[in-house]
């Protein structure tokens, strides 16, 4: 296990490393349109939408850096492993670049690594290689669950632990899940913070801890000097 700290980043970066996202329910066509212009405008590394906009996102961005990221099982994770896979597949055939996913939170909490493994493991193959992120709503989950769950997306192939959706009530990222996070999967994987991070001072904390990817609703105000 790696247990190298991480590099400082400079804020100047941080605009690479922020999701741009946007999951509410009531997201217009005009919000969406505007995301992705914030997207293009500051250089973010992905937006993140539910997948009926996806094809209106891929559209919007052709031909830049900013990747199209959509979620899976979201925002439980408690739905058949079968769907979540179904539901990735579907994704990947409108155009998403990244998957971000929700474990089975309740498998977690009750050590059945087997089923967890084998569900991440569905989603993984059925991205056919497109980013994978598994959100474990760290928020909810001990130490040693969260170092467990860590550890088992890595065998399972994905690209990335994610803290939280943002949708929880126990809430989201705190440096101490992202420490823990980045010590369990090392350089191996990517960490994503997300959950709460509504202003740059703490979007560079949770780098500082380890994270190397940041979702938030508040990309555009992270970008400005606190």
């Amino acid at each position: 296990m790696n247990h190298r700290p991480p590099l400082p980043v400079p804020g100047s970066l941080l605009p690479s490393l922020i999701d741009h996202t946007l999951l509410t329910s009531e997201a217009t066509r005009a919000d969406i349109e505007k995301l992705c212009a914030e997207g293009l405008e500051h250089g973010f590394a992905a937006v993140c939408v539910h997948g009926s906009w996806v094809d209106v996102c891929v559209k919007l961005l052709a031909g830049s850096r900013v990747k199209v990221a959509s979620v899976a099982g979201f925002p439980h994770g408690a739905m058949t492993s079968i769907t979540k896979a179904k539901q990735t597949e579907l994704l990947v055939g409108l155009g998403a670049d990244e998957i971000d996913m929700v474990a089975p939170i309740g498998r977690i909490i009750d050590g059945e690594w087997d089923y967890v493994q084998d569900d991440i493991t569905r989603v993984v193959k059925a991205a056919d290689g497109r980013v994978v992120k598994v959100i474990l709503e760290t928020a909810i989950l001990s130490s040693t669950r969260i170092v467990q769950a860590s550890a088992i997306a890595m065998e399972a192939g994905a690209h990335f632990v994610k803290t939280s959706t943002g949708f929880h009530p126990a809430g989201g990222a705190t440096e101490e899940a992202v420490a823990l996070m980045h010590a369990a999967v090392g350089d191996r994987m990517g960490v994503k913070a997300a959950g709460g991070i509504r202003d740059r001072e703490t979007a560079l904390r949770m780098v500082a801890a380890g994270a190397t990817r940041i979702g938030t609703s508040n990309g555009v105000a992270l970008t400005h000097s606190s």
